[in-house]
């Protein structure tokens, strides 16, 4: 029989206190945790959860550090009938304030330019692996905890993202109507992003199986997303943040009053669709001063389909002539669109993708960016399709944006059904790496059915101590 789930109390957010498990029902944007469930570690967390606005919380005593709460005859701060769910509160008007980011990492460009080295040949066989280490099985308990954890941070994730993408969307409709109130909404969005990146040490990039939007959010929020990621590993302080999440977001902004057919570039284009396609930068710059943007989301929009080399357009500009914010959403865009691109039958696996900017980041792309890219993304960033070196073939879920040489990976496995497959964590798991990669279509039938690879790739981020997969 399956246990009852614990309910929770409601309290007054006045009653909180250090040591509560808490849960805030409200959209993830409107408050700077990782998650809506927590512990208060801190009394700075208590003050921020009573500017939130919210008269009461949801707080469980089975999982908080403290006894049952007092919950006295008259006491205004309790309420004595526990309950298991609370609707959703309004979203508070403005963003959490920006907590300071981390130092920049020095060693980024160098040690991702290592890791690129890896990338010229994607077929090479890895050495054989050591003999593994013997691993207890875990218990059922343990296996049926692990798998909830598991499930429950990809539904926050997933959740998180179509939050994200409804409130892009949701620019996109206003920038004609109410371009003042379009830029705000978009500074508001990436501010609650860059709040929950900075408030953790360490990210993990996960790949989502399901993600809500159409293609155009999905597009802006991944790049967005990527670039501000890419920001974080970099150093970038508060303002530059903002301009690079808000640029990376409204890079495309030109395309929305541009006929359909010359929106996404095309092989096949004649010379006057090309020139129409590229009109749509000098469309972004009028659209990013009606909305009034930055100058450096501004420069963002002029110059992401520039190239280091003075190959791309419309002014042919090289990398001494760009922005740090542009040099990476000039990659970060093309990555994105090589991954998904509008006809998914043309559609890169993410290694391939990177395998291709690496083939041209001689001449492309800021070589320093590229390298920081691959150190963060991983050689097979999540979505890549692998064989493991045991011969077993999986698929990357999972990269921590400091340890991506050992990503995390579900495994085909044909005695566990799918939906109680367990993510194999490469990096505890002693004499078990990835051997290459593999395009979809090369996988046996049953791998691919198993793994079942989404259409399109998108990507969130959650704290790396979260739900920590299973060793082999």
């Amino acid at each position: 029989m399956r246990a009852a789930t614990p309910t929770a109390n409601l309290i007054d957010v006045q009653a909180l206190r250090v040591g509560m498990f808490v849960h805030l029902d409200v959209g993830w944007i409107s408050h700077p945790f990782p998650l809506n469930s927590f512990k208060i570690t801190s009394p700075q967390q208590v003050d921020t959860i009573r500017a939130l606005g919210l008269e009461r919380v949801r707080w469980n005593p089975q999982r908080s550090d403290l006894g049952e709460f007092d919950s006295r005859p008259g006491d205004p701060r309790a309420v004595a009938a526990p309950v298991a769910a609370v609707g959703s509160s309004p979203r508070a008007d403005r963003a959490p304030a920006f907590t300071e980011g981390p130092p920049v990492r020095a060693s980024v460009a160098a040690q991702g330019a290592g890791q690129a080295a890896r990338i010229v040949d994607t077929t090479a066989e890895a050495p054989v692996a050591r003999k593994k280490t013997a691993i207890a099985a875990p218990s059922f308990e343990q296996r049926r905890d692990a798998l909830a954890a598991q499930r429950a941070t990809q539904r926050v994730c997933e959740r998180q993202f179509a939050e994200a993408a409804k409130a892009c969307k949701q620019v996109g409709d206003l920038v004609l109507a109410k371009p003042g109130d379009a830029r705000d909404q978009a500074e508001a969005l990436t501010k609650a992003l860059t709040d929950k990146m900075l408030s953790e040490p360490d990210l993990r990039i996960r790949l989502l199986t399901e993600a809500a939007g159409d293609k155009h959010s999905m597009h802006a929020i991944n790049v967005a997303l990527i670039s501000l990621l890419m920001g974080r590993a970099f150093g970038f302080g508060e303002a530059d943040m903002l301009d690079l999440g808000v640029g990376a977001m409204l890079h495309d902004i030109g395309k929305i009053e541009m006929p359909l057919r010359v929106r996404h570039r095309e092989e096949t284009f004649t010379p006057s669709e090309q020139d129409a396609y590229e009109q749509h930068v000098a469309y972004g710059l009028v659209q990013a001063k009606r909305m009034g943007l930055s100058a450096g989301a501004t420069m963002v929009i002029a110059q992401h389909h520039e190239h280091a080399d003075g190959s791309g357009f419309p002014h042919k500009l090289n990398t001494d002539r760009m922005s740090l914010g542009a040099r990476i959403v000039s990659l970060v865009d093309r990555y994105d669109n090589l991954c998904n691109p509008y006809f998914l039958a043309k559609a890169m696996t993410p290694h391939e993708a990177l395998s291709l900017l690496f083939a041209q980041g001689k001449t492309q792309y800021d070589t320093t960016i590229l390298s920081g890219f691959i150190k963060m993304m991983g050689v097979y960033p999540p979505g890549s399709t692998v064989q493991l070196t045991d011969d077993r073939h999986a698929m990357v879920v999972g990269v921590s944006s400091t340890r991506s040489l050992k990503p995390s990976v579900l495994v085909h496995d044909p005695k566990v059904p799918r939906e109680e497959a367990l993510v194999l964590d490469l990096e505890k798991s002693e004499g078990v790496g990835i051997r290459r990669s593999i395009r979809t279509a090369q996988l046996p039938r049953a791998a691919q059915e198993y793994l079942a690879p989404a259409q399109r790739v998108c990507y969130y981020f959650e704290p790396a101590g979260t739900a920590r997969p299973a060793a082999a």
